[in-house]
């Protein structure tokens, strides 16, 4: 079934939003309000270009929360479970952000521009609103805006043949979630090695808006010679790769240690962040659940629209959050999040919409990068 998308100024379009129509787009998607390609009429052959090639996707709706002004390192300390004072400039963190319960409310990626300027690359909530209201609690120097900032990403295992074709061979010398600010034909940008997929790629945050038709054309020209093709973030991809999907992978309670995040929140470090004592009380009180992959038999499955209930022994311990049909594995897999109670001599079942399944946990990810 197929619906028609109203566009209003409530829903943004991207700068790259014109490029996308003319090479083929099928299907958006709505985040961070904004217009997001979904697929360009062959899911599966954009999977394999991923995981083959190399694919440019608008991911513009990654959209930066700049944090600025005089007390923007204090502010920022604040908000993420990173010692903020020991990241350089040019470098970036995943850092997951946490109201003070301890509750996730997004997991971006942290870049610090300067001493007085840093950008959260947000997940598909309102961290501007979340953030104005703990600086003015607090009384701080500090101006929260969104910056004319807008990331298209090159991903795949060619995807560093690309980049270095367009800026220098410097690019593969990145280290991940590393920056650097440049200009390239006139065009202002940051390109960032990173990118939400596990087959490596790099983040160009175009600067200047009115460039985006500028800046796509040429990715695709440099891209020609490997390939390129457009794309968008592959679902199937990430659930094998285990990439967190804020808001699919969370309900309003989630905390980022039952996620597995605790390697991203430092909570024996000196500073204090919004949520660190609660997160503190979580984990030592011991975590109730936990984020774990599933095998879920018998024939293929549609892509999950839905959590499903994920049952031990006949009672309901959990719920998957995503499942999908691996091209890769040849099988039914899915992310889902367990209760830790749940002996290990229980047999697990999922309640899907073509009936019961029987299903077998096994840790994250599924498949490393490239083919199996």
């Amino acid at each position: 079934m197929t619906f028609d998308i109203s566009y209003n100024a409530r829903i943004r379009k991207s700068p790259f939003f014109d490029c996308t129509v003319a090479d083929g787009v099928k299907a958006f998607t709505t985040y961070n309000q904004m217009l997001m390609p979904a697929h360009y009429g062959d899911p599966e052959g954009e999977y394999w270009r991923l995981i083959d090639g190399v694919s440019m996707w608008d991911v513009s709706v990654e959209r930066q929360a700049q944090i600025s002004g005089p007390d923007a390192a204090r502010m920022t300390q604040l908000l993420v479970p990173r010692d903020v004072s020991k990241i350089r400039i040019g470098q970036g963190r995943y850092a997951p952000i946490s109201d003070a319960q301890g509750r996730l409310l997004n997991d971006p990626v942290l870049l610090k521009l300067d001493h007085d300027r840093y950008w959260l690359s947000l997940a598909d909530s309102n961290i501007w609103l979340w953030a104005r209201g703990v600086a003015y609690g607090l009384g701080l120097d500090v101006e929260i805006t969104e910056p004319d900032v807008s990331p298209l990403a090159i991903q795949g295992p060619k995807s560093f043949d690309v980049t270095a074709s367009i800026f220098g061979d410097w690019v593969r010398s990145l280290a991940y979630f590393a920056f650097h600010e440049t200009v390239i034909a006139g065009i202002p940008v940051v390109v960032a090695r990173s990118g939400w997929s596990h087959q490596g790629g790099f983040e160009i945050y175009l600067k200047d808006g009115t460039r985006g038709k500028d800046l796509w054309n040429l990715v695709k020209e440099a891209g020609q010679p490997f390939d390129i093709g457009p794309g968008t973030p592959t679902t199937v991809e990430r659930v094998e790769s285990g990439l967190l999907s804020y808001g699919t992978d969370t309900r309003p309670d989630t905390n980022g240690l039952e996620l597995g995040l605790g390697k991203f929140i430092n909570l024996d470090m000196e500073p204090d962040f919004v949520g660190k004592s609660a997160l503190r009380r979580i984990r030592d009180e011991g975590i109730a659940r936990r984020r774990t992959g599933l095998f879920i038999d018998g024939e293929r499955l549609p892509t999950a629209e839905e959590h499903w209930p994920v049952l031990a022994d006949g009672e309901q311990v959990g719920v998957c959050t995503i499942a999908v049909f691996s091209l890769r594995l040849q099988r039914n897999i899915a992310i889902a999040i367990i209760e830790n109670t749940v002996p290990d001599s229980a047999s697990y079942s999922v309640e899907t919409p073509d009936g019961t399944r029987e299903a077998t946990e096994t840790p994250l990810p599924f498949c490393t990068p490239g083919r199996v």
